[in-house]
């Protein structure tokens, strides 16, 4: 429940936050809660999970493609998602979650997503990072195509490129499509 409120804090905070260019970096400011916290108090690795949701919705609203994606009845849907971790986040800790859109392959789009705070100079440091594949869904049914989403969005910058590891990744832990038979098997 408690995601649902920080989520519609950011939601009311993303409209007047700083606007961006789509591929800009944004940066989403958080502090550590209580409801954060596992049993090693430190935040837990699914609340990471949740704030990257939070943080790329901040994005896409800052950004104007939030407003694109309602006009034409899309909604974007993580297919799969990887972080690792460098150092805790501890109760009450202010940090920032910088965001930015990678690129695209045939069927998706590839977010970076890295938690900050300052280390004892002041400069930034990464406590996790994380990168997600996500899709484009219609509401009226159907994928919309990367094509599709590139003419609604704009000119994709030439400098935009996912790497070659992160796209081996998504092949490796790709699942079968949703019509696709799927048992769950143990060997």
């Amino acid at each position: 429940m408690h995601m649902l409120w920080r989520t519609l804090l950011h939601s009311v905070l993303s409209r007047f936050g700083p606007r961006l260019g789509h591929y800009d970096v944004a940066s989403t400011r958080f502090v550590t809660l209580p409801t954060d916290q596992d049993i090693l108090r430190h935040m837990n690795n699914g609340v990471y999970l949740s704030i990257m949701d939070i943080a790329r919705f901040d994005l896409l609203h800052r950004t104007g493609i939030w407003a694109i994606f309602l006009k034409r009845g899309w909604y974007p849907v993580v297919v799969s998602e990887t972080i690792s971790f460098r150092k805790s986040l501890t109760l009450g800790q202010k940090f920032t979650v910088e965001s930015r859109i990678l690129g695209f392959d045939e069927k998706a789009v590839y977010v970076e997503q890295r938690f900050v705070r300052p280390d004892a100079d002041g400069n930034p440091e990464i406590y996790a990072q994380g990168f997600i594949r996500g899709r484009f869904l219609k509401r009226s049914g159907g994928v919309v195509g990367i094509d599709e989403l590139v003419d609604a969005v704009g000119a994709v910058p030439d400098d935009l490129t996912v790497p070659a590891w992160l796209l081996e990744w998504s092949a490796d832990v790709a699942m079968p499509a949703t019509r696709a038979a799927a048992p769950s098997h143990w060997a």
